[in-house]
């Protein structure tokens, strides 16, 4: 890495995030854990699998429709562990608040972490505040720290996708990322876009229970999914070949993205999951999933292959075949 400087790129989950990770903390702070690069690391103490996951949020607005920055902070987390097959069961909170941040604002955010910790059923066991003078910061950035416990027989990683495995995702792709920008820009259309965060614990549970063995889980958040394929393709050594005309867009996302510029494939989520399972329980998986609230528009998107390993092709409409890279730059700072 030869830039001198921090950039906005360096956070958005594609390709400057990944050689900031590589380069500069990877390489100082290597071990077994870290090296995998999960949403969690996986932790064995008193014979029990544990997962451990740490986030920060800065998302801006701070409100948003569908949540705020309280609700999006325990979904993540909550979805990080989910991504182990963990079922969470403590969260830190902490907090960095501005100067002149309002109370009502501030019991808002609150009142939502509360809400979103009771339905995921998983408790804020300690937490910390800091106040740090007007305009050395921006509202509001929350930190939290989950734990969960991995069920015996589970064995979820990025690491483990195999040729042949289908792909399904949970739903629509690209609500948070686009309901943020048009809440930043001001932007109004004539179906409003909202937020897919959500707690997906109770799914990636009820998916388990239909098979434990569940390849890959993963939430496409920063860089979307095609970032999130890439980086299972290149841990898992197999290629993943997507069916564009599979793909759950809704047309207002599709409109305003079009409008805008962008491609949802590149824009986060923070209601998704990622499903790789062997062709054989594909079927079963996807029916179970389509039963949950956060699973209905659930779809079959792709599958895993040992024809170009490490890369993710997008099957067109039109029978043509195009490559899905890393995201490249910032689309959307601050997203989550």
């Amino acid at each position: 890495m030869n830039i001198e400087r921090i950039a906005l790129d360096h956070g958005s989950g594609g390709e400057a995030s990944q050689e900031l990770v590589n380069d500069i903390f990877l390489s100082r702070l290597d071990n077994d854990f870290l090296r995998k690069l999960d949403d969690s690391a996986v932790v064995r103490l008193s014979g029990s699998n544990l997962a451990m996951t740490t986030d920060s949020y800065v998302v801006d607005p701070i409100f948003f429709p569908g949540g705020n920055i309280g609700s999006l902070a325990v979904h993540g987390t909550v979805n990080d562990l989910s991504m182990q097959g963990a079922t969470p069961l403590y969260l830190t909170l902490g907090l960095i608040l501005e100067e002149g941040l309002s109370m009502k604002d501030l019991t808002r955010i609150i009142d939502a972490v509360a809400e979103a910790s009771q339905e995921a059923g998983i408790n804020i066991i300690a937490g910390d505040t800091k106040v740090v003078p007007k305009g050395h910061m921006d509202k509001i950035f929350i930190n939290t720290t989950g734990i969960g416990l991995i069920p015996d027989g589970v064995n979820v990683s990025s690491n483990n996708a195999k040729p042949g495995d289908i792909v399904i995702i949970n739903g629509h792709i690209g609500d948070h990322g686009i309901a943020i920008l048009t809440q930043r820009e001001g932007l109004r259309f004539k179906t409003e876009l909202v937020s897919d965060s959500s707690p997906l614990n109770s799914l990636v549970s009820s998916i388990l229970k239909v098979n434990p063995e569940i390849h890959v889980l993963r939430d496409p958040t920063r860089g979307g999914v095609a970032t999130a394929l890439n980086e299972i393709a290149g841990h898992s050594g197999v290629g993943i070949h997507v069916f564009e005309d599979s793909l759950p867009i809704s047309k207002p996302v599709l409109s305003a993205s079009e409008i805008l510029g962008l491609d949802p494939l590149y824009v986060a989520n923070e209601g998704k999951c990622l499903v790789f399972v062997a062709r054989e329980h594909a079927e079963r998986v996807l029916r179970k999933m389509k039963k949950h609230p956060y699973g209905k528009n659930s779809r079959i998107i792709g599958e895993a292959t040992i024809e170009t390993p490490g890369r993710v092709l997008l099957k067109t409409r039109v029978g043509g075949t195009r490559i899905l890279s890393m995201l490249t730059g910032e689309q959307l700072p601050r997203i989550c």
